[in-house]
């Protein structure tokens, strides 16, 4: 078994070798680990298969469809990091140049990060779309997977390497950590001497553990209590089928709607709607209902579980919504800076004026008018994959791409000018 710290030094001497690629040379070697990712398929498949059944006693079935691969999703990881061999070039880009009255010339180039280390749940694919972000970008990862995924995790990287050896390229570029304690992310999270830049991906108490300990760069992710609110001129239709997707079509992630925000003069028409398409509909068809913890005004239009307090400040990650009604759409907006972790909020509304108001006001990471917040991802938004999602605002905010991933140098060139 490597120490973290051997694994780190090995990371860190990559660096060299990685700077010097073209970009035909990154993009070749991403296809090769796609291709090997696909050729190792059964071994990953196995893998998973055990690290499913280790998990099955603790935690929910939503979250082991999070940790869950099936050989479509072992493609779909694949064709992802031929995605991102599909993406321009960031490193190299000219930012900015200008020249100075003394003759010399100023270029602000796009340079790679260097280490970056990901610290991050039971998520498979988040394995393979940070390698291929990194790799892409000039950066050397050093992965730090959860120990429900480990052996998946580990199995989807060993295939990476071995497409990297295939042609000639360095293994390091893609690394593991083996130890996966406390102890062992607390190592990595000090790690100032190989790592460049920590990403969290996960839930709330990895990210505040980051937050909070790092002494290396970090950037805060993802916890997402995202929100919804129906405005009083919303397509009560058109809502309905907003919500049911953000609440219900992968309830696991960070995207998925947490709390939705009713105006007072459509609820009692839209809440009893909504009941019905979220439990009712579904238990006929087959499907998880959603628990509906509703404000005391709400309890009086609809049956459902009486909310606490500490629902509006819930990351669910299940089949539960928080449901309060308000007066406008200045309300939902104050409802929303009280509570709200900046990552994702809609307005349903027909309304310029409301959207505008809340499109303005709402200070949030993405923020959406008429369209579900499931939508909050590097694919979707044309980025290839994600690293994650930045809720803060310093460096990278929103789904974390390539761009996210470099940062720039200024190169000055003179003919032997003195100050």
């Amino acid at each position: 078994m490597m120490t973290t710290t051997e694994i780190l030094r090995q990371a860190k001497a990559a660096k060299a070798d990685l700077l010097l690629l073209s970009e035909t040379d990154k993009n070749r070697a991403l296809q090769a680990m796609a291709d090997a990712i696909e050729a190792n398929r059964d071994e990953i498949l196995s893998c998973n298969a055990a690290d499913v059944a280790a998990a099955r006693s603790h935690i929910s079935e939503v979250m082991i469809d999070r940790l869950l691969l099936t050989p479509a999703r072992v493609s779909e990881m694949a064709n992802g990091v031929r995605a991102v061999a599909a993406l321009p070039d960031p490193v190299g880009r000219v930012l900015h140049e200008h020249t100075l009255p003394n003759g010399l010339q100023v270029k602000k180039l796009s340079v790679p990060l260097g280490v970056v280390a990901i610290i991050y749940e039971s998520r498979p694919n988040v394995t393979s779309d940070a390698a291929a972000l990194c790799l892409k970008s000039g950066n050397v990862c050093v992965l730090r997977g959860g120990k429900e995924a480990y052996r998946t995790s580990t199995a989807i990287v060993r295939a990476m390497q071995r497409g990297l050896s295939a042609i000639g390229q360095n293994e390091c570029f893609v690394n593991i950590l083996e130890d996966v304690t406390r102890a062992g992310a607390a190592e990595l999270m000090t790690a100032t001497e190989y790592v460049d830049l920590l990403i969290p991906r996960g839930g709330a108490g990895l990210i505040r553990a980051c937050v909070e300990n790092a002494t290396v760069p970090c950037i805060e992710t993802g916890t997402g209590i995202c929100h919804i609110y129906v405005d009083e001129t919303a397509d009560l239709d058109r809502a309905l089928t907003v919500i049911e997707n953000a609440k219900t079509q992968r309830p696991s992630v960070c995207n998925a709607e947490e709390v939705l925000l009713v105006h007072r003069a459509v609820a009692k028409d839209f809440l009893p709607r909504l009941k019905e398409c979220l439990t009712e509909k579904r238990l006929v068809e087959g499907k998880p209902a959603v628990e509906l913890r509703l404000c005391s005004e709400a309890q009086t239009v609809i049956e459902g579980t009486p909310a606490s307090e500490a629902d509006f400040d819930t990351e669910f990650l299940d089949y539960i919504l928080a449901v309060k009604i308000v007066g406008d759409v200045s309300e939902a907006v104050a409802h929303i800076a009280a509570h709200s972790t900046h990552h994702s909020d809609a307005i349903l509304t027909e309304s310029p004026e409301a959207a505008a108001f809340f499109t303005t006001c709402v200070d949030s990471a993405a923020v959406y008018v008429n369209a579900s917040t499931r939508f909050t991802d590097g694919g979707q938004f044309g980025l290839g994959c994600e690293m994650g999602i930045s809720t803060q605002k310093l460096h990278a905010r929103g789904p974390m791409g390539l761009e996210e991933l470099t940062a720039y140098k200024y190169v000055i060139t003179g003919n032997g000018q003195i100050r």
